[in-house]
């Protein structure tokens, strides 16, 4: 029994959940099915002329990962180079001592961070780069697999790297169309000073964290033996490597998020052990058939390319777009598309992903590679319920409902704590909420953050919009109320200079810049009122709380909304006339209620100076930033059907990265510039930006859908989009032609009826779930 007087509530708390929300990420499970379909490669496909320099992983490394794992891929002819991530591979802990000013730590020893698991390196000396040509590389991401060929001697050399997710293992597989032979090395190393094996290796961190990988090669003709700390392959036609790794992690705060019962290297080498039981080609068709499943539930086109420009690889066809200006639509579809394949890799049963997902390419990423609440994570899923990809968002709820018992223990025990700036000047504290800055073990880091857990909920809420799922809504009922007891214990009652009494939320930021003391911030009243408006509709639906309901919702109408400020002509930032932060900052916190909110929005429910405040203040924002900012822009832009504004800004995120620079790095992963020609990776552009691209092609709340309310005139000839979702409970088909709808598909997945709208005219449409209809003759 835990006695230690800082975990007793925690332990209750984590008690009164019940059962795990989902299960730990590193298990044993049955052998999955095999599929016998044949591989066809898909015409979804990214190329290059070169591979990765080892130096510059994280900008040039190819990227695979089965939602668990991940790994970057160097794809060198001689010197073969994967970088392992488990998404659980964390340092740090609950981080419960708050620093000198009542916030907390943010450090890779107490925060903690994610970190890098292993090292896989296959050399194969005589096939150094010099001594090959006609070199490729592919990314399918179609099928999830990256290939490389080149010749030597006149034999032409293959091999393929993917993360499967039925086998819970990377594979690699080396082939050649000839009488080709591979000799040379297999190396496992860990990352932070372990000993091993030639095929295994374990630690352990100081939070009590275990870990674990394994690696088995086999191949035919020739032969494959260990020789001492390395794998030696000789002579062999094929060779097949598979790895496999991961941690005593568990979603379960009652266990301190361990497993005890979890040995991570033995499951490792069980895992290998099992899969090198099959060929990689039955391996292969496995894994495809997995993610073809999930990728196949959307497709995009927004017209078509030149041929010059299809003949030029991916790199040189990002330069080309920014050097020449001419719209290239299928690599704009295909960087789509990227972000789904990302989403797929990255997001699947375990945990979500935070800055970086699942790649590193050291063990000291940016901001600990955590999960940001002030835009970051919730950009990272916003696109999944749009762009077809609605179970990969089940990460993200396990995560929240998994770390509430932690959240509400350290919001109970340490908000209020006197040193706090942002403690409720009521006295009282309820419910739950988190830091900036939160890991997988129950710990928040940096300043406290009052309006996260509104944010939070806006996310799970509009999952919920999206899949009418009963049982999600359930499962987030617990955080929608614990965030609405918060609320009503912190805000406060003034008078305005009407004399009208009105609640406004207590001292905080603006995130990220301005006084860190103001009350009544508009990025605070606007998702407190989103947040008591979708408890009061969940608690109706199902059909608990009546009455606490009806308490919130007298609450929710004595709050303060933003006014326009006469001075600036802006929306207010803060409930004053002065803007008291940067013009062009790249946050747009106080449009939080134009997206991903729509309280304001171009039509007769939002008062005319409201809309034109808000689109001065876009305006002012500017339209150069970091890439997840410029996608927070376009998608405002997109909601106030400014197309061409909302398609520059894809643009921008399209430009290359040169020196650190904002823009995409070679490998399509989204760089930030930290000033001094060094820049980062952060992969919530890479999730931001489809998204932006749909909203411009489709608007949808709850009772509504909207066709091409923003539709570029790049895009306009002719294209088409299916399986996009829609708030309500809708998946569309939608196909366009010089510039307007010329066929709408809308199938119910749960909802009942929705108006259909283009131009100045709508249709409304009543389904049951599963069925559809098919709109045609769509007026200008």
């Amino acid at each position: 029994m835990d006695n230690h007087p800082s975990r007793r509530g925690f332990l209750a708390l984590a008690a009164a959940t019940g059962a795990l929300a989902s299960l730990p990420s590193f298990t044993a499970s049955a052998a999955p099915v095999r599929s016998t379909e044949p591989l066809v490669a898909s015409r979804h496909q990214l190329w290059w002329q070169a591979p990765a320099d080892e130096g510059s992983m994280i900008t040039q490394g190819l990227p695979v990962g089965n939602g668990r794992i991940g790994a970057l891929a160097s794809n060198d002819s001689g010197r073969e180079l994967l970088l392992v991530t488990d998404a659980t591979l964390w340092t740090g802990g609950l981080n419960d001592t708050l620093d000198s000013d009542g916030q907390f730590p943010y450090g890779r020893a107490d925060f903690g961070s994610l970190t890098l698991l292993a090292r896989l390196t296959v050399e194969i000396p005589d096939h150094d780069l010099g001594a090959v040509s006609d070199y490729r590389r592919t990314l399918d991401l179609g099928n999830g697999v990256v290939t490389a060929s080149y010749v030597r001697s006149g034999v032409t050399y293959r091999r393929e790297v993917f993360a499967s997710r039925p086998d819970d293992v990377i594979v690699l597989h080396f082939s050649q169309d000839g009488g080709g032979r591979y000799t040379g090395t297999v190396t496992l190393e860990g990352t932070h000073g372990e000993t091993g094996t030639a095929e295994s290796f374990a630690g352990s961190f100081a939070n009590g964290l275990k870990y674990g990988a394994a690696v088995r090669a086999y191949g035919s003709g020739g032969s494959v033996r260990v020789t001492g700390s390395h794998i030696t392959f000789t002579d062999c036609r094929e060779l097949t490597v598979v790895l496999s790794g991961g941690t005593d992690y568990a979603p379960d705060a009652a266990a301190h998020y361990r497993d005890p019962s979890v040995d991570p290297v033995a499951l490792a080498r069980t895992k290998v052990k099992a899969a090198a039981r099959h060929s990689a080609d039955s391996l292969l068709r496995t894994h495809a058939a997995d993610h073809r499943a999930l990728f196949g539930q959307f497709d995009l086109s927004l017209g078509t390319s030149t041929a010059d420009q299809r003949e030029l690889d991916t790199w040189a066809r990002l330069r080309a777009r920014a050097d020449t200006g001419d719209p290239d639509p299928e690599l704009e579809a295909a960087y789509a598309q990227f972000g789904r394949y990302l989403m797929i890799a990255g997001s699947r049963d375990g945990l979500p992903m935070g800055l970086q997902g699942l790649w590193l390419d050291g063990n000291d990423p940016d901001w600990m590679g955590d999960y940001h609440t002030d835009i970051n994570v919730q950009m990272n899923y916003w696109m999944s319920d749009r762009l077809g990809l609605s179970q990969c968002f089940d990460a993200f709820t396990d995560y929240c409902v998994d770390q509430l018992p932690a959240w509400t223990d350290l919001t109970q025990r340490l908000f209020q704590d006197s040193r706090n700036r942002y403690r409720n000047s009521t006295g009282k504290v309820a419910g739950w909420t988190v830091a900036y800055s939160t890991n997988p073990n129950g710990g928040l880091g940096w300043w406290w953050h009052p309006t996260g857990n509104a944010w939070l909920c806006q996310s799970l809420w509009e999952h919920y919009e999206f899949t009418r799922s009963r049982a999600h809504l359930e499962k987030i009922y617990p955080l929608l109320k614990g965030a609405v007891e918060f609320w009503e214990a912190r805000l406060l009652t003034t008078t305005l200079d009407d004399g009208k009494e009105v609640l406004i939320a207590d001292h905080d930021w603006s995130p990220e810049h301005g006084p860190q003391d103001a009350r009544g911030n508009t990025y605070s009243q606007e998702l407190v009122w989103l947040l008591f408006g979708n408890f009061r509709t969940a608690a109706a639906e199902l059909k608990r709380d009546a009455g606490y309901a009806g308490t919130v919702g007298k609450l929710r109408d004595r709050l303060y909304l933003p006014v326009v400020s006469p001075k600036t002509g802006w929306l207010e930032e803060w409930m004053s006339p002065d803007n008291l932060g940067e013009t062009t900052h790249r946050h747009l916190s106080p449009l939080i209620n134009l997206f991903p909110g729509d309280r304001i929005r171009p039509d007769d429910s939002t008062p005319k100076d409201v809309l034109a405040g808000a689109t001065a203040l876009l305006t002012a924002r500017g339209m150069d930033s970091y890439g997840w900012s410029n996608a927070w822009r376009s998608l405002c832009w997109a909601r106030l059907k400014n197309a061409e504004n909302a398609y520059q800004l894809v643009v921008n995120n399209l430009k290359p990265s040169a020196n650190g620079s904002n823009g995409s790095a070679s490998n399509l992963f989204d760089i930030m510039d930290m000033g001094g020609g060094r820049g980062i990776f952060q992969i919530d552009a890479n999730f931001g930006t489809p998204t932006a691209v749909l909203e411009m092609l489709l608007y949808s709340r709850p009772g509504h859908l909207e066709l091409l309310p923003a539709l570029p005139g790049a895009w306009a000839a002719s294209g088409s989009v299916t399986g996009a979702g829609a708030r309500g409970g809708f998946v569309v088909d939608l196909r366009w032609r010089d510039g307007r709808p010329t066929e709408a598909r809308i199938r119910s997945v749960g909802g009942r009826t929705t108006t259909v709208a283009y131009g100045g005219t709508s249709r409304t449409v009543t389904l049951k779930p599963g069925q559809s209809v098919t709109l045609k003759d769509f007026a200008r």
